[in-house]
C-alpha cells in the first residue's frame, strides 16, 4: 500500500508548492504507464469514489491530457493537462487547468474552487526506481495552505492511495 516517505529529488518543500511522496509497491516503468495509459488512468485517477468517464491522452511534448472526473454524486469536473516535458521513465511535467467538455480553460471558481486558486498550476510527477518500487513524489505549484484549504492535498493523497491500490491489483 502507499505511504508518504521521506524519498525525495529536488529542493525541500517550501510551503509554496503542494508536495506529496508515496513509495508505491510497482516497478518504476508500471507505475509511469499507469499515469500515461489512458485506459490504466481511467481506472484509478482521481479522488476516493471519483470515476473516469472520459480521459484522452496524446503523450507528447505539447500533447494533451483530456479528462473527465465524477463525483459520487454524479457531478463532472473536466480537466486539461499538457505535457511539458516527459522523461520516460523518470518525470512528467504538465500545465494543468479546470477545462469544459471541449477543453476550453474555464475559472477554478466555476468547480467551486477559491478565487486564489490559479487558472493554471504545474505539476511535475517523478518516479524514482527504488530496487522495484518506485519513489512517486507529485508537485502543484499551489502553495501548502490554498491546497490543505481547498481539498486539493486530500483529493491528491486520495488518488495516489488508488494509483497503489490499482497497481497492487496489476
Amino acid at each position: 500500500m502507499a505511504r508518504d516517505t521521506a524519498v525525495r529529488k529536488g529542493p525541500e518543500p517550501s510551503g509554496q508548492e503542494l508536495v506529496l511522496t508515496r513509495v508505491i509497491d510497482a516497478p518504476q516503468e508500471a507505475v509511469f504507464k499507469a499515469w500515461t495509459d489512458q485506459r490504466q488512468m481511467a481506472r484509478w485517477f482521481g479522488p476516493k469514489g471519483f470515476t473516469l468517464p472520459f480521459c484522452e491522452i496524446d503523450l507528447r511534448v505539447g500533447g494533451v491530457v483530456h479528462y473527465c472526473m465524477r463525483s459520487p454524486e454524479g457531478r463532472d469536473y473536466w480537466g486539461k493537462s499538457v505535457y511539458r516535458e516527459i522523461v520516460e521513465p523518470e518525470r512528467l511535467v504538465l500545465t494543468d487547468v479546470f477545462s469544459d467538455e471541449k477543453g476550453n480553460t474555464v475559472q477554478p471558481v466555476d468547480y467551486g474552487m477559491s478565487a486564489d486558486w490559479p487558472v493554471e498550476t504545474t505539476v511535475t510527477v517523478t518516479f524514482d526506481d527504488l530496487d522495484g518500487k518506485t519513489g512517486l513524489t507529485v508537485r502543484q505549484s499551489v502553495s501548502e495552505s490554498l491546497a490543505e484549504s481547498s481539498g486539493a492535498r486530500q483529493g491528491w493523497a486520495e488518488t495516489l492511495d488508488k494509483l497503489a491500490e490499482y497497481l497492487s491489483k496489476s
